[in-house]
């Protein structure tokens, strides 16, 4: 609650917002801020970066008339303010719940919310697009787009900016400068934000002495115009804001992104600019949250945790996929000095945070650029090294030409890590299940999918020996081992080994959903069928050998986190499609969109869980 008298009910839409005082709006500040941490702490989601922009997006709200004028958030994962000062308080009681609120922008949800985004990049081309329709149309609503968490840094960014001064001559970018992405801000962009952060006193003074040499008589008016000239002429020498000033882009900044006050000043004036503006904001990540502000990158993104502690509420004894890989980075790397580990802007996601510390010389996080770090680990295996690429599957889908053009043409030996494969709890843009379709069909490559920590390390130790290019495709989730039989057979090339062996079904299950096999396989052994399961292991090459031998007299049936059409299930098929064979059932995702939600519950969701699947089974053999 606001004050005694005020709820967050009462926010309907941003005009409620706009009757607030000044003071009001600095208590709904404080308020909003332990919303987030009460919501985030029982649903997880990304606290740190919402924390960070509570003031700023109330001063937008005040300012700018929504939803006629429009606001892109750039990543999207900012926008829980957004949503809460559009009439979603309430609502957004059920982030990442099943049928809950989306974590990120989301048409469908809401008018406020203009363009989805889930990933970084995407606000300023298409504020460019917003705006360039606006212009052909005749209309003046304004198209501000708000770009933070290194989102700056992104090729796409880039791009758009380069733009900006040929499409439109009004548009707003809001820098939200917070010196960190998912991990902290690193190379060129950083630093020269950094710069202008450090002459932030330049334009205040500036204007100070235009106004002095003004205020000299018969020649004030003149000698402003020359000092201008000459200003134009040097300033790149004094002022790191030039680069957006040579692209067309009047720049402002830094302002103080905790401010309402300053944050309404400065938005209420550049309403009226007649050519496109960069307000350079400045703000704290984890604001507000002691242990958010202690350690943004852990508070980024998370899972359900303590508030008062900020411990994760999870078994410290599970090990993750993540933490394996980590694991065995580390391991590998100890005893093969041209290991080099490579992440854009995830190194505490993908667990690499332990190789950079033990192998500073040897770690690279080149920020939000995925397409680069392929094509520079590509530079880095064609120069004699072995390049480690971790990234998210989702954000693998950003570089896929890379992965074919640099990597998969020159028969590099990189090795790519897709953590995250499968669905996840953030919804459409992120789940990892469109990569492998692709993937498949490239040349020269070996993907391969561990079933536990093991498989792990065995599977990396494999990658490293090899001289082709090489992915390996793992969940978000628990990789303690599954106990199962044969579990020490070594890992050989294009190999699937035979878990549990079964008279009835056979069970091909891909990376973790060998344990799903398993769990599935104790429930129709109850209703009379015996499966047996067998840890797929390589995509590529895949054991069509194996498959031949059981598909004659057995059932089977492919369990994959993936989309059927381009993984195992595809596989099966075309291998299956001119030979003798008995049945054959798929169980993994087609090619609709696949809903925000818990995992849980987007398998039960969508009947995949041992129980549903077990199910289907039975009745296809009744």
């Amino acid at each position: 609650m606001i004050a005694d008298d005020y709820k967050f009910s009462s926010l309907k839409c941003p005009d409620d917002l706009k009757k607030l005082s000044l003071e009001e709006k600095n208590k709904l500040a404080d308020s909003i801020r332990k919303l987030l941490v009460d919501v985030i702490s029982e649903n997880g989601g990304h606290l740190a970066p919402n924390l960070g922009v509570v003031e700023l997006t109330i001063a937008l709200h005040s300012v700018f008339d929504m939803p006629d004028d429009k606001i892109l958030w750039d990543v999207g994962h900012q926008g829980y303010v957004h949503k809460i000062l559009t009439g979603r308080s309430e609502y957004f009681k059920t982030l990442r719940k099943d049928d809950g609120c989306s974590g990120f922008l989301s048409r469908s949800e809401s008018e406020y919310d203009v363009f989805g985004a889930g990933h970084a990049g995407t606000a300023i081309s298409a504020a460019l697009g917003f705006a360039a329709a606006r212009d052909l149309n005749g209309s003046d609503e304004k198209i501000i787009a708000v770009v933070g968490d290194g989102a700056l840094n992104c090729g796409i960014s880039l791009e758009g900016l380069n733009n900006v001064v040929e499409t439109t001559d009004d548009l707003i970018i809001v820098l939200n400068d917070n010196k960190m992405s998912i991990s902290r801000n690193v190379g060129g962009m950083a630093r020269y934000l950094n710069r202008i952060i450090s002459m932030r006193r330049y334009n205040k003074l500036k204007a100070v002495l235009r106004k002095m040499v003004c205020s000299i008589p018969l020649i004030g008016n003149k000698l402003t115009r020359k000092i201008s000239k000459l200003e134009e002429a040097t300033k790149s020498m004094f002022v790191p804001g030039v680069i957006f000033e040579e692209l067309g882009i009047r720049y402002l900044g830094p302002v103080n992104g905790h401010d309402i006050s300053e944050l309404i000043r400065t938005f209420e004036v550049i309403k009226e600019f007649p050519r496109p503006v960069i307000v350079h904001v400045l703000t704290e990540k984890g604001r507000g949250y002691e242990h958010a502000e202690a350690s943004p990158e852990k508070f980024h993104g998370l899972s359900r945790f303590n508030p008062e502690s900020g411990n994760a509420l999870k078994n410290e004894s599970d090990i993750t996929y993540s933490m394996a890989f980590g694991n065995a980075l580390c391991k590998l790397a100890e005893s093969n000095d041209d290991i080099v580990g490579i992440t854009a802007a995830m190194s505490a996601g993908t667990c690499m945070t332990g190789f950079a510390r033990k192998f500073q010389a040897r770690f690279y996080d080149v920020g939000i650029a995925e397409e680069h770090a392929l094509v520079f680990a590509a530079g880095l295996a064609a120069a004699g090294k072995k390049p480690i690429v971790a990234l998210y599957a989702s954000f693998l889908q950003r570089a896929l030409d890379n992965v074919m053009h640099d990597i998969c043409l020159q028969n590099l030996p990189v090795i790519i890590c897709t953590d995250r494969s499968g669905i996840v709890d953030d919804g459409p843009t992120h789940h990892g299940i469109h990569d492998l379709a692709f993937l498949l069909n490239l040349p020269n490559i070996t993907i391969m999918a561990p079933a536990d920590a093991e498989d792990m390390e065995n599977m990396l130790s494999t990658a490293y020996k090899m001289n082709s290019p090489v992915v390996l495709r793992y969940p978000k989730g628990i990789a303690n081992g599954v106990q199962y039989e044969n579990k020490t057979t070594p890992v050989s090339l294009g190999k699937s080994i035979v878990l549990k062996d079964g008279k009835d079904v056979m069970l091909w299950a891909v990376g973790g959903e060998v344990r799903t096999a398993f769990e599935t396989a104790v429930i129709l052994k109850e209703k009379g069928i015996n499966a047996g399961v067998v840890n797929v292991r390589f995509l590529k090459p895949f054991d069509s050998e194996l498959l031949l031998s059981q598909a004659e007299n057995k059932t089977i049936c492919t369990i994959e986190n993936s989309q059927i059409n381009g993984g195992i299930g595809a596989l099966v098929d075309s291998t299956l499609i001119n030979t003798p064979h008995k049945k054959i059932i798929h169980f993994g995702w087609n090619d609709s969109i696949i809903p925000h939600g818990t995992v849980d519950g987007i398998r039960s969701k969508l009947n995949f869980t041992p129980q549903k699947i077990a199910e289907k089974i039975f009745l296809e053999l009744s």
